[in-house]
């Protein structure tokens, strides 16, 4: 088999009818920010936001993809961009499907986030940066990833001996040191309010 035989099977069932049916729209809320900035935690409280107005959501997660999905990668940087890679691609079908992709991950280079973006039609990428000082995620590291990380026991540790390049021009910028979680997740909400993603019923 060949490349040309490969062929994109198109669906009856489209994208803008499962919005109509749905009654909201699909998009990739893309959240990006150091290990304990808190993006695991918003991401699951925005869903459950959602999930109270009657939206169909997923949470695709750092750690839960590695146990099946992405289980044969490690944390190089090229494994890193490959974990990403099939994320931008699974969201991107789930985008298709009218699902609100919510997605927490490190995703430490500036490329790599650009390239998800560009998978997306205009629009429908929502890159989410959780900022948060490395002081309060070490306090925040339940599993004492820092301390091991700065012993030398784990290598290619984001923040501490690998790079992160934070976002130059995102969406939404949370500073997680200094808001509480209900106000985090009404930042992220009002700009789905904002770009008539899903339906303030406050005001409709």
């Amino acid at each position: 088999m060949i490349d040309s035989d490969i062929i994109w099977h198109q669906a009856t069932v489209t994208r803008e009818r499962r919005s109509q049916q749905n009654g909201h729209r699909s998009a990739v809320l893309w959240f990006t920010g150091l290990s304990g900035a808190g993006k695991s935690t918003l991401a699951h409280s925005v869903e459950e936001k959602l999930y109270q107005l009657g939206c169909r959501t997923i949470v695709l997660d750092g750690d839960n993809v590695r146990h099946g999905l992405c289980g044969d990668l490690a944390f190089t940087d090229n494994d890193r961009k490959e974990n990403l890679r099939r994320i931008g691609e699974v969201s991107k079908l789930f985008i298709d499907a009218g699902v609100l992709t919510l997605t927490a991950f490190i995703s430490p280079f500036q490329e790599d986030r650009e390239k998800i973006r560009n998978l997306m039609p205009n629009g429908d990428f929502i890159e989410i940066f959780v900022e948060c000082s490395i002081k309060v995620c070490a306090r925040r590291d339940v599993k004492g990833l820092y301390k091991r990380a700065k012993s030398g026991e784990i290598a290619n540790f984001t923040g501490i001996s690998s790079l992160y390049e934070a976002p130059k021009d995102a969406e939404l910028v949370i500073k997680t040191d200094d808001k509480t979680l209900e106000e985090s997740v009404d930042e992220v909400m009002n700009i789905l309010y904002d770009r008539g993603i899903v339906v303030n019923e406050n005001q409709s």
